[in-house]
């Protein structure tokens, strides 16, 4: 008796902590509901000491111009997935939380993606990340990084915004997708070569045989005329197994094409890796990185990227060349400052050429 009044009791006791959570739980929906958003907060996180992407004023524009209610909406009608979209369709935005606190506050989070270098190239005005990712530079932006400027082909078009690494991948993909489909078209031309093969086989195989009682006159003429038959089909087959490896051929250069635009493509986006390396290990000197104010990137007739450097001190410009050993010419280039240009004047060349082996060549 005593088991069954505890058990009764404890039933009623957990009845009445879920009834209490349950009436909580309304009372505290109901006072949700009837809260109204009294203010907006914006805060942007600075992921770079370098200047800034967006602001607060302008994200507030943004909110007001798309129309989603805020301020005296109440808490649980506002949009908070629509405006976090509405923030993050900006390819500088890296992060955009937003949510509504009880007192009726609703707060927006952004954090910004932090840019390497700056794309200023044949119509190209775009921000580039460490990671490959591009965005084009939004107006009124304000950024200390490396400028990248001249006649560099890029491995993407110039209004690209997104991972330049995907971008790449998709490009390949379809690539080989178009390279499989001109082998595909190949394959009705490889059924006619085995019927051409085998037509030319029963011609060969074709034989006269002279009759019992047939007069050796009769039987040449017969001769004669399977000859000057065969030679006929022959020619003619033989043209058309000509025209069609003439097809077969011109399908197989497409795909060497397809090939050779793939690999230019690839040793074009290898390229722009290295740019984002030697970008880095430029800013990653802080000598270097306060010195060097505008990158002039070229792509050389025979496609390799070559690169000037701008300097802060002077009037010169540095032939920097290829970038794949740029230790050693950051190296000589020092020495080179520290052992003559200090003493010369940082005035006195206009050219500074250090793409050759164990020499400086300097024009006024």
């Amino acid at each position: 008796m005593d088991r069954m009044l505890r058990y009764a009791g404890l039933a009623l006791l957990w009845s009445a902590v879920a009834g209490y959570l349950l009436l909580a739980g309304i009372v505290a929906a109901r006072g949700r509901a009837a809260r109204k958003v009294q203010r907006v907060e914006i805060e942007v996180v600075d992921s770079t000491s370098r200047g800034y992407l967006v602001s607060t004023m302008r994200v507030r524009e943004w909110i007001g111009r798309s129309g989603i209610p805020t301020i005296g909406t109440a808490l649980d009608a506002v949009d908070l997935r629509g405006i976090e979209r509405l923030i993050a369709r900006n390819g500088f935005v890296k992060e955009a939380v937003a949510r509504v606190d009880y007192s009726g506050v609703l707060r927006v989070r952004i954090s910004q993606r932090e840019p390497l270098l700056r794309l200023m190239t044949d119509g190209t005005n775009s921000y580039v990340t460490s990671d490959g990712y591009v965005f084009a530079a939004p107006k009124a932006s304000s950024l200390y990084v490396p400028v990248v400027t001249g006649s560099y082909r890029l491995p993407f078009p110039k209004d690209f915004a997104g991972d330049v690494h995907a971008c790449m991948a998709e490009e390949l993909a379809k690539s080989e997708a178009r390279i499989a489909e001109l082998e595909k078209e190949k394959y009705p031309y490889y059924r006619q070569e085995i019927e051409i093969e085998r037509h030319l086989t029963e011609v060969r195989r074709r034989r006269v045989r002279q009759g019992w009682f047939e007069r050796a006159t009769d039987f040449d003429r017969r001769v004669a005329e399977l000859r000057e038959e065969k030679s006929i089909l022959r020619r003619r087959y033989r043209y058309d197994a000509r025209k069609v490896q003439e097809e077969i051929d011109r399908l197989g250069r497409r795909q060497e094409e397809e090939r050779e635009r793939q690999k230019k493509l690839v040793e074009n986006y290898e390229d722009f890796a290295k740019l984002l390396t030697f970008v880095e290990s430029v800013e990653n000197d802080a000598f270097w990185r306060s010195e060097v104010v505008q990158i002039i990137a070229r792509t050389t007739p025979g496609g390799a990227l070559e690169v000037d450097l701008v300097p802060r001190s002077g009037r010169h410009v540095v032939r920097f060349g290829r970038i794949e050993d740029a230790a050693r010419k950051f190296g000589k280039l020092m020495r080179f400052y520290e052992g003559g240009l200090s003493r010369i004047g940082w005035d006195e060349y206009r050219t500074i050429d250090i793409r050759y082996d164990d020499q400086v060549v300097c024009r006024k």
